[in-house]
């Protein structure tokens, strides 16, 4: 222990002493500046100006700066091409301006003219290419945005299959009648096709691995979105540091795949961590992952986690392509562990292993497993009694499983059209006189459209358990229906709900038949920040196939926040038959 101090210590030092050495405590070097003024525009705004000469200037949101505005010196003899570039791209061609320098100021008289507009636009072109074209008639010409179509409409022809097209577009600008005339000439020429795959920079891995992750497959019709969805799934497998998929290759209309790859060189994940659950409140967590373990993509990975009501120890292993049946590969994965967690009114320990084969291609997933679980339900301390005494007792659960999904939405981080479907059934098979056989099935659908910039979603759950014998006791009660969370229903907390009794009531245990309607709304309301109305319906009974019982509604708001992985959502809902019924949640990651 003293050891480990005196080395900190002696780092810590050295750390000190390479910063004296190599001048890192010398102040920073400040470039002159001049103060900056802009006068005389009219259509566009100071800040905007300001911008495009990169000068330093108070945002809208600094609200605690002054409104001084500066220019470096050395930006200064640069004004005049800056200023003429600005206002050329927003399509004044005819803009003047005057810059007058003195030994502390720099002012600029801007007089912004009338702008050039598009006076006709002209396609011919056997490929629809109008919905690609942002200018309209009328509008003042941008050359960004005209540059912009062209890229636009080649992005369209490549993700449609038409590899050998031929785009001229041009812009004959009239200054002396400030006007321009577009032309686009597309022809799209054949439509191309997939070619052989090839696979380099593997050591460990089969190349077999790598190619049942090509979604762009052999005779399949060329598309850049199938060429990024094999990226992806590459990248999936979490064993290379880089996945680069050529696709400039052509013969004849055939693109041949050509995939480089470089295995991972630091395979270990380790990751710890403390935050706040609303369900499980304060926690801690920590996992270690070895990716290509034993190599062919192999994943062992180990996740601990506690709390003051959750405690979980988990062991996973992961294989890809096990066996292949034609061009179908199947997966098998493995999991064993540890979980003891409190419920409103009683607590679950429960030990656990599963296995299970898995296929999954672009859209279509099918997981087929088989699980055994010995599950302990008991009564917490200080808490009446919400069960039927022959509930808290120990159960030995075997059970097969079967979770297939179809995926139809166009993106699976942030969709804005397409389907999801799903469904899940699970048949338990009785090994003691405390459990019975039951079946456990629940399907799901989604919807999303948009219209504008409006994304609306609907997701429609529904499941139910039919036991052998149905007295209580007889399945665990984790194992029944539950709602509440960022899931089911935003007025209340993750698995709060039990049975329903009213609009405004309900009961602690679980429930054998469940239904949840969910609609939501999504509006940008500045860059990636987005507004959300939404409404959800939640109907719990005790009865299997039960789907005639009283329904909670929830209706409520929220912001989201766009990132790469998936919008930041937070949201407040209500019970409406109950305002003062609310509940505050928050996820990364779409919800429809």
């Amino acid at each position: 222990m003293y050891k480990k101090i005196i080395l900190i210590l002696l780092l810590l030092g050295a750390t000190s002493l390479s910063a004296g050495l190599f001048g890192e405590d010398k102040e920073e070097i400040i470039l002159p500046t001049h103060e900056i003024f802009i006068e005389g525009e009219e259509v566009f705004s100071e800040s905007d100006i300001l911008d495009a000469l990169s000068a330093e200037h108070k945002s809208m949101y600094q609200f605690w700066k002054d409104d001084k505005a500066t220019i470096k010196d050395k930006l200064i003899p640069t004004l005049s091409e800056a200023l003429r570039s600005f206002f050329d791209s927003e399509g004044y061609y005819d803009a003047k301006f005057k810059i007058k320098v003195t030994k502390s100021t720099v002012r600029v008289m801007v007089i912004e003219n009338e702008p050039v507009l598009v006076n006709d636009i002209n396609i011919t072109s056997d490929f629809d290419v109008s919905p690609y074209i942002e200018l309209q008639k009328g509008d003042i010409f941008k050359a960004k945005k005209f540059i912009a179509s062209k890229g636009d409409i080649i992005s369209a022809l490549l993700k449609d299959g038409y590899c050998s097209y031929e785009l001229d577009s041009k812009a004959y600008v009239d200054l002396d009648k400030r006007s321009v005339d577009l032309r686009y000439v597309v022809k799209k020429g054949g439509v191309c096709t997939f070619g052989n795959v090839s696979i380099k920079g593997l050591k460990t891995i089969d190349p077999e691995i790598v190619k049942s992750r090509v979604r762009a497959k052999v005779g399949e019709r060329f598309s850049t979105e199938l060429v990024q969805n094999t990226s992806t799934a590459i990248y999936s497998l979490q064993s290379f540091d880089s996945v680069l998929i050529g696709v400039d290759r052509k013969f004849y209309n055939v693109v041949p795949v050509d995939i480089l790859v470089k295995e991972m060189e630091k395979p270990y994940h380790l990751e710890a961590g403390a935050g706040f659950d609303t369900y499980v409140g304060a926690r801690v967590h920590g996992k270690i992952v070895k990716h290509n373990f034993m190599g062919n993509a192999q994943q062992l990975s180990l996740k601990l986690a506690w709390s003051q009501f959750e405690q979980v120890a988990i062991v996973d292993f992961y294989r890809p392509v096990l066996f292949s049946v034609g061009d179908f590969a199947i997966d098998i994965g493995a999991s064993g562990g540890y979980s003891s967690l409190d419920f409103e009114g009683f607590h679950e320990a429960k030990a656990f292993a599963r296995t299970f084969l898995k296929h999954e291609s672009e859209q279509f997933k099918v997981i087929a497993g088989l699980a055994f679980e010995a599950i302990e339900i008991s009564r917490l301390e200080d808490n009446q009694t919400i069960l039927p005494p022959d509930a808290y007792n120990t159960f030995l659960l075997a059970y097969p499983y079967l979770d297939i999904s179809y995926d139809g939405r166009d993106s699976k981080l942030n969709p804005k059209y397409g389907y999801y479907l799903g469904a899940y059934l699970e048949t338990g098979i009785p090994t003691d006189d405390q459990s019975s056989l039951y079946l456990k099935a629940q399907i799901e659908a989604r919807a999303i459209y948009t219209v504008s910039d409006l994304t609306m979603a609907v997701v429609g759950k529904m499941g139910s358990i039919a036991m052998e014998d149905d007295t209580y006791g007889g399945i665990p009660e984790s194992k029944k229906f539950f709602g509440g969370g960022a899931y089911s229903n935003r007025a209340y907390g993750f698995r709060e709900l039990g049975v329903i009794t009213s609009p405004t009531t309900y009961e602690l245990f679980g429930a054998m038949s469940m239904a949840n309607l969910s609609l939501e709304f999504d509006y940008p309301v500045w860059a990636d920040l987005y507004a959300a109305a939404f409404t959800d319906n939640t109907m719990l009974t005790d009865e299997s196939y039960d789907f005639t019982g009283e329904i909670i509604t929830s209706a409520g708001v929220g912001v989201r926040y766009i990132t790469p992985v998936g919008p930041f959502k937070l949201d407040v809902g209500m019970n409406v038959e109950d305002p003062s019924q609310y509940g505050i949640s928050f996820q990364i990651g779409q919800s429809f």
